[in-house]
């Protein structure tokens, strides 16, 4: 694990330990002194430190890992994990929206359609993206994109990382809720293989606008919910200050979701999360994907629609 540059208040302890043992190098390098059993110790009980804490994560320290600043973004698995991309632009009817990106690559050989939200990584960059909040022409654009796919028989592959849709005024003139749920309508009988993949916030119906896949998955440390602990702590509590408990209640973690069959499986990331190890987390991914596209390639396309139908419908059915 690298020097945390970045840290929680929940991380401290890792950040003190590690600033410990650089110290401990600095000395024995400057007196000649050898402390190799100290660094032993105390790398020993960093390992420890780490299992320990990442292992045992709250709903809300979950939420912060997700959101950290150099964690990587779809821009950054697509460099990662892809051999060439080409980017497609526009909805073909009000603009581009930078929010969400999209185009052909290839993976591994395999031509795949890849679409994912972009927030940015500074400030300048984020106003550009609109912090990954799409506007109705960006789903318009992911869905011209996927029928796109569709029509040269090219898998989609979409990463999910986005606070939800943006809520301004002229969104919902120009259709907000229209374009998610024509999204879903429209992947739920695709006929192409559809990967999705949370790999930072998954946020309500602006996740789930490219969401709708034959397997969908969690990186370990993201979230997906209707609604963020802020916002629901803000409308049940007419407060922030306990969006902690929200987050819990909530349930949105990746092991949540999967205890409750809504996702397919959750993706492992290096200890510490996806931004200590990019390149690891990045060859992690592509291996999924290659794995899954040689599943479906077996698959009848009307046996896929069909068990992706299947799928989503027996969600949230209760028998008594």
């Amino acid at each position: 694990m690298e020097q945390i540059k970045t840290s929680f208040d929940f991380e401290k302890p890792i950040a003190e330990l590690m600033q410990q043992i650089e110290k401990v190098k600095q000395v024995a390098d400057k007196t000649k002194v050898d402390m190799s059993a100290t660094l032993i110790e105390l790398e020993e009980k960093l390992a420890k430190t780490q299992n320990a804490l990442y292992n045992n994560l709250s709903g809300w320290q979950e939420v912060q890992l997700s959101r950290h600043p150099e964690r990587p973004q779809t821009l950054d698995y697509i460099s990662m994990i892809c051999d060439d991309f080409i980017e497609m632009h526009g909805d073909r009817t009000v603009k581009d929206d930078k929010a969400i990106i999209g185009g052909f690559a290839t993976i591994a050989g395999k031509t795949v359609m890849v679409i994912g939200h972009q927030k940015g990584k500074n400030t300048k960059e984020r106003q550009y993206r609109n912090f990954g909040m799409a506007n109705p022409e960006g789903y318009r654009k992911a869905l011209r994109l996927m029928r796109l796919a569709e029509k040269f028989n090219k898998p989609v592959v979409s990463f999910i990382d986005t606070m939800g849709a943006y809520p301004g005024i002229e969104a919902e003139e120009r259709g907000q809720g229209e374009a998610i749920a024509r999204n879903l309508l429209e992947m739920s009988v695709l006929k192409v293989p559809i990967l999705c993949f949370v790999i930072g916030e998954g946020a309500s119906g602006g996740a789930l606008g490219i969401g709708i896949g034959d397997r969908v998955y969690m990186l370990e440390h993201t979230w997906y919910s209707v609604i963020s602990p802020e916002s629901c702590s803000s409308i049940l509590w007419r407060s922030w200050d306990f969006k902690e408990k929200a987050a819990e209640c909530l349930k949105l973690t990746s092991a949540d979701m999967l205890k409750n069959k809504l996702i397919d499986g959750i993706i492992p990331e290096p200890l510490g999360g996806a931004h200590q190890n990019p390149a690891l987390m990045g060859q992690t991914l592509k291996t999924q994907i290659i794995n899954d596209l040689t599943e479906f390639s077996k698959i009848k396309t009307e046996k896929m629609v069909e068990n992706r139908i299947d799928k989503f419908c027996n969600m949230g059915v209760v028998v008594e």
